[in-house]
């Protein structure tokens, strides 16, 4: 194939793209209606096995969960390049007024994914009506779970990643305009532990403190001497960031509990600097709560590990972004602790996961943000993504670098 009939195809997958835009819209739209919470996606997984089925492909369900796989064949074997979008939603009550607004209490699409799943179908359909001669398969990842950082694992556990070569995946972010793309070289995500912290000490009567062991002093000492595990054992040029999010003790206030609990999220910029927390968190706990009397339990839970690009792939990513959507709509992503499941794929073979801009054209630093209960998506960006994604796949079957 000539390098000029490839940008040719790119240019008219973004057309169509375009063109489809009504359809993929109210696709996402239907997602953001009915919600689903990660491990509970079983009627989001049957809406898009419905259309994949429309489109003459037979996915594979139960993948993972509630997750969907179905491959795409082209002429003669040749490589296999996977595309992954997540299904789930997060606990959170809707208050952006739309009126596709969420329908269930306490539930809400505030990262994206009903648009990132959109985005894919909407892929998928161009890649099926694909007129360039290609080599290889293109294999699709529907993905429950991500939020609880549990998907991506369970879908390799099932196979996800059998024969697959390359994968890519991209994810929206409401503070970059919607036409704009963000990339990075190296680890762009961090990665994502869980602790889980038990103090044991002796109830009794708030007014007679001495007869008791308490353990919400104990914890609070914890919470307060934890962050010195970033600030004086870690080097200031290795990113860390220790965060106690739940800390729950005692139902009276006359009342000196028996226990205390809290629970974490301890995120890293480094694998090395991932692989010495557990030993530094423990350490600092048991220390604390014997000063205090307390008895310690520590569990400490590996979730995902630092999402790193790999060289080839990022480069692929953005020679296709530079012909689809021109090299100024293209900057340099910052580097951010919150952390993605994609990154055990990229764990286990090449691939590339890029920013796609879903806020305002104006002043979309300032829009909400993910995980917001406001958090809503410039529909505008979901065509530009579905065709961004068939075309990083389409141009990596066409046997040309670009």
């Amino acid at each position: 194939m000539k390098a000029s009939d490839l940008q040719d195809e790119l240019t008219s997958l973004l057309h169509e793209a375009q063109a489809n835009q009504a359809d993929i819209v109210a696709f996402r739209r239907s997602l953001h209606e009915e919600p689903e919470l990660s491990l509970e996606e079983g009627e989001t997984a049957a809406k898009v096995a419905s259309e994949l089925r429309m489109l003459g492909l037979e996915p594979t369900v139960g993948v993972g969960g509630h997750g969907l796989a179905v491959d795409i064949q082209f002429g003669e074997d040749g490589p296999t390049i996977a595309l992954r979008a997540d299904m789930d939603a997060l606990p959170i009550q809707e208050e952006t007024d739309l009126p596709f607004a969420s329908k269930k209490l306490g539930r809400m699409h505030a990262c994206g994914h009903d648009g990132h799943t959109a985005m894919l179908l909407g892929a998928a359909k161009l890649l099926v009506n694909c007129r360039v001669p290609l080599r290889g398969r293109i294999r699709l990842l529907f993905q429950a779970a991500e939020e609880i950082n549990a998907g991506a694992k369970a879908m390799i556990d099932d196979g996800a990643l059998a024969g697959v070569d390359e994968i890519y995946g991209l994810h929206n972010l409401p503070t970059l305009a919607h036409g704009k793309t963000a990339t990075r070289q190296g680890a762009l995500m961090g990665s994502v532990d869980r602790i889980e912290i038990e103090l044991t000490g002796k109830g009794g009567h708030g007014a007679i403190p001495d007869q008791s062991i308490d353990p919400i002093v104990a914890a609070s000492a914890i919470v307060m001497g934890l962050q010195t595990a970033v600030s004086r054992e870690i080097s200031p040029f290795e990113p860390a960031v220790v965060t106690i999010g739940s800390f729950q003790a005692g139902e009276a206030n006359n009342v000196i509990p028996h226990r205390a609990a809290l629970t974490g999220t301890v995120r890293t910029f480094a694998k090395t600097t991932q692989l010495g927390m557990e030993e530094r968190l423990t350490r600092i706990i048991h220390s604390i709560a014997e000063a205090y009397r307390c008895e310690a339990k520590v569990r400490y839970i590996e979730q995902t590990p630092v999402l790193i690009n790999h060289d080839d792939a990022l480069q692929h990513v953005e020679s296709v972004i530079n012909l689809m959507l021109l090299p100024e709509n293209r900057v340099e992503a910052k580097p951010t602790m919150a952390g993605e499941d994609f990154s055990l794929y990229l764990e286990r073979i090449p691939g590339c996961f890029f920013w796609l801009g879903s806020g305002p054209e104006e002043d979309a630093e300032h829009a909400y943000g993910l995980h917001h209960p406001k958090f809503t998506v410039h529909e505008e960006c979901l065509p530009t993504g579905a065709a961004l994604l068939a075309g990083i796949a389409i141009s990596r079957l066409a046997d040309l670098k670009i």
